[in-house]
């Protein structure tokens, strides 16, 4: 291939679809699910089986929430009085339970983002398809990547810096690109996002 092109994000369709479950702004099933078709388990049928401990892991490990444990056992407690079935159960919950963060940042945002990526599995599928994807790549071929928190960011900077260390590929972007101040005014969705691009040098196959 001479050119691989991903963007982690979720897309603006299927977070403002309040019947897909992805946002806490308005209310809907709490499910999640990138692909219905496929996929049997929701946010919600995750949040009903698992234990308090998995629940802390994800809110820890994949929203970096720093009062997770103390989260964790909130939902835990609130399945006595039935099931989180409803996006608005749950932001309803996260805010009686931890203190608001910065001004204009709902308290959920950092639970919704872990509930979201455990349920997809969404760390795991970037690990597979950079080690694949690297791979593929024609002599001079190029990989782009566009991450939206330092969780997706994360692991393409470390593949990417591993592969331009061997020799075999070169950086194009070694600090990455962000939107600037009037990208965002027009898309604020754009606000963390950061580009990323490696090639792969000629004659190395």
């Amino acid at each position: 291939m001479v050119g691989i092109f991903a963007d982690f994000g979720v897309s603006s369709d299927q977070l403002d679809d309040a019947d897909r479950g992805f946002s806490f702004q308005e209310d809907g099933p709490l499910d999640m699910r990138m692909d219905r078709g496929t996929q049997k388990t929701s946010a919600a049928v995750l949040l009903a089986h698992a234990s308090e401990d998995e629940i802390e892991a994800w809110l820890r490990d994949f929203g970096e929430e720093r009062f997770s444990r103390r989260l964790a056992h909130a939902i835990v407690q609130s399945r006595r009085f039935g099931p989180l079935l409803r996006t608005s159960q749950l932001a309803d919950l996260v805010e009686r339970t931890i203190p608001r963060g910065r001004r204009g940042i709902h308290p959920a945002t950092r639970t919704f983002q872990a509930l979201r990526i455990a349920v997809n599995r969404e760390l795991d599928e970037i690990e597979a398809f950079l080690q694949t994807g690297l791979r593929l790549l024609a002599p001079g071929g190029t990989m782009a990547c566009i991450s939206f928190h330092s969780l997706e960011d994360r692991p393409v900077k470390l593949a990417f810096r591993n592969e331009v260390r061997s020799g075999e590929f070169e950086d194009l972007l070694p600090r990455g690109v962000v939107a600037s101040p009037e990208e965002v005014k027009r898309n604020p969705r754009a606000r963390s996002a950061r580009l990323r691009a490696v090639r792969k040098g000629e004659g190395k196959d």
